[in-house]
């Protein structure tokens, strides 16, 4: 599937800026290109754009296996607060969210036990993208709480910061309606989606790479049959995973859920085989400290666990299909 020509410019803006300054503030990343607010509706300081460009910028923070909190703040929270359409709430929230002043994450009910009771907040998140706002779905509305206590996780892929999430009776804001909870939910599916076509699609660059330049008994290793059919895999689970991320991203409403699941399940099980075939083609030089491509395999390992496991998309197909 093709990009239009504002989204290739957008792709290369955030490509370049990831390229030449990687270690580059939240704040400017957002504020500089203003990524953050892409679908922000432009009475909140963002651009109106769609959940496709949005698309666009998590496959290039894929790809450059980036720490930036976009999955939570961007495709996560200012989906769900623009969807509980409290106006008091988005005035709040979204341009802080636009501006890149605020990170945010969702809570939802599959991943928390979370009961609401006298506009008090009780429970537990073991395992969420840590962010500064948290919001929550529980008992059908979305409300945002202070935690009592935030215990970030050490986890296998250093660059999604997790953490586990307390309240203890705390006090919430209600920010809306929350009937949109599993449409946010494939939306962070699709977003997650995109990120692994990305990681993909640099697994296959770097190991083709390695191919030229790696050279055993006077030839290129990529001459030889074996590695060739390595790459040719590769090649096809990289498009495949792209074109399903997109096509989950430009969906319309009613596709959503299906497409999601179809980008949830083979996206994740195709970065699990580009991050894996990577380090084979790189050799011992693939799990060295130095070396992106381990570090690739450990993204890929924890995003398989993030909105689920691929068989538990591919469950919802069933369930979707009436099998």
């Amino acid at each position: 599937m093709s990009l239009t020509e504002e989204q290739r410019e957008l792709r290369e803006a955030v490509r370049s800026f990831l390229t030449e300054r990687p270690g580059a503030p939240w704040g400017r990343f957002a504020a500089e290109l203003g990524v953050a607010g892409l679908a922000v509706p432009e009475e909140y300081g963002g651009a109106g754009c769609g959940t496709a460009e949005v698309a666009v910028v998590c496959e290039e923070l894929g790809r450059a296996l980036s720490p930036y909190p976009y999955l939570s703040t961007v495709v996560l929270a200012s989906e769900a607060v623009k969807a509980a359409g409290n106006p008091s709430a988005m005035a709040r929230l979204l341009p802080g969210i636009a501006d890149g002043s605020i990170t945010a994450t969702v809570l939802f009910p599959d991943d928390a036990d979370l009961t609401l009771s006298d506009g008090k907040l009780t429970g537990t998140a073991r395992y969420a993208l840590d962010a500064e706002v948290v919001l929550a779905f529980v008992d059908g509305e979305l409300v945002e709480a202070v935690p009592s206590s935030r215990a970030p996780h050490a986890p296998l892929d250093q660059t999604r910061p997790l953490a586990a999430f307390a309240f203890d009776a705390v006090p919430v804001v209600r920010v809306g309606d929350g009937t949109a909870c599993s449409r946010v939910r494939d939306l962070g599916v699709t977003g997650l989606a995109a990120e692994q076509a990305g990681g993909a699609a640099r697994c296959l660059e770097t190991a083709v790479a390695h191919a030229r330049q790696r050279h055993q008994f006077g030839r290129p290793i990529g001459s030889f049959q074996a590695v060739k059919h390595k790459l040719a895999d590769l090649l096809l689970l990289a498009e495949s995973a792209r074109s399903a991320a997109l096509a989950a991203a430009r969906a319309p409403a009613e596709d959503l859920p299906v497409l999601a699941a179809i980008a949830g399940s083979y996206c994740t099980e195709a970065y699990l085989t580009a991050a894996g075939e990577n380090i084979q083609i790189h050799g011992g030089t693939g799990v060295t400290w130095e070396h992106s491509a381990h570090r690739h395999f450990k993204r890929a390992t924890a995003d398989a666990q993030l909105f689920g496991p691929p068989h538990a998309h591919r469950a919802r197909l069933a369930s979707a299909a009436g099998l």
